[in-house]
């Protein structure tokens, strides 16, 4: 299949570029870049010194870019994939978006959330998250692939709301990432003196992730559903443990939960489920599309709280992406996929 990536040069679409070189169906026909076009990417990442030997283009004949492609890999800041996603309409390529634009449902609550009118609002388009969308990926024209935070956490929950076994309205979700997440762009929040020997939250109330999150578990269980979402900062470059507080109904025991999470992901090659008591690490699924999956039942308080963790980078973002196409291809979903975590 050929492949291209508007939006090269960020962290998750140099990570898609790894990916897709060993991806045995995939060939690399285009990738670009408005900042650096006429560039070698080998010059912006290293890394890949040897492996592309590609100069990054512009987007600005994208209809090219669509004819020469079987599939086009979006990694742009939200509020510019739209504009993609409208030139290749009439198109038979098919998309894949790593930004936020064709992840909701409902275009209002994006354009609450992210402040920007959606231009494609007629767009057919599927959430991307592979393990609970999976049928309705394999045919979709426009995939939006799930964010970082909201993997990590919907997988934590999607088992607890399917089975009815929570109160989806006490939902907390307490998540940490790797600064990764917060993109290659120069901040003073993610200078090392700033991050280095420090923890910090930010966006409390308001991170753009939250409706993600309650879409996704509003569509498992049937319910309306209302959480809260903080997220924090940890100085470490790759990484998301998810920690997710829910209050159980009346009568759930820890035998129901366990039973739960094993319904829906026993045969999940890439979720893999420590069990009740366990904990899970960032380090244990570092460069992998693996999600690491416990969970602990309080009886008294009657709570219970699953622990994921994930690479935000791989899993979060260009692992789930290329999962994805998998899906849509019809190819092995493990297929440029399935090695083994980095470590330590």
């Amino acid at each position: 299949m050929k492949v291209s990536v508007i939006g090269a040069t960020g962290y998750a679409g140099a990570e898609l570029l790894r990916l897709l070189y060993q991806h045995p169906q995939a060939e690399v026909v285009h990738i670009t870049s408005e900042s650096h076009t006429g560039e070698k990417i080998a010059s912006l990442y290293p890394h890949l010194r040897g492996l592309y030997d590609m100069e990054l283009e512009s987007m600005k004949d994208i209809e090219r870019i669509g004819r020469d492609s079987d599939f086009v890999f979006i990694g742009l800041p939200h509020g510019h994939a739209m504009e993609v996603g409208r030139a290749l309409a009439g198109m038979p390529v098919r998309i894949i978006d790593l930004g936020a634009d064709y992840r909701f449902a409902d275009t209002e609550v994006y354009e609450a959330w992210y402040h920007v009118p959606h231009t494609h609002q007629e767009a057919e388009r599927v959430y991307g998250l592979a393990e609970l969308y999976r049928e309705q990926i394999k045919n979709a024209k426009i995939i939006g692939n799930a964010g970082c935070f909201t993997t990590a956490s919907i997988l934590a929950l999607a088992p607890l709301a399917k089975q009815h076994l929570i109160d989806v309205n006490t939902i907390i979700v307490d998540a940490k990432s790797g600064v990764s997440g917060a993109g290659r762009s120069a901040k003073q929040a993610n200078h090392f003196p700033e991050l280095y020997d420090n923890f910090r939250a930010y966006n409390v109330a308001k991170h753009r992730h939250t409706p993600e999150i309650e879409q996704a578990l509003a569509d498992i269980s049937g319910e309306k559903v209302l959480l809260n979402f903080t997220p924090h900062l940890v100085p470490m470059s790759r990484g998301i443990l998810s920690t997710c507080y829910a209050n159980l109904k009346e009568g759930v025991t820890a035998d129901l939960v366990s039973a739960a999470f094993a319904k829906l992901y026993g045969k999940e090659y890439f979720i893999r489920l420590l069990g009740e008591g366990a904990y899970p690490s960032t380090k244990e699924v570092r460069g992998s599309n693996f999600c690491d999956i416990a969970w602990h039942v309080d009886e008294r308080t009657g709570r219970v709280i699953v622990l994921s963790a994930i690479d935000n980078l791989v899993k979060g973002a260009a692992g789930q992406a290329v999962q994805n196409f998998n899906i849509a291809c019809g190819f092995e979903e493990r297929m440029g996929l399935d090695f083994v975590p980095l470590y330590p």
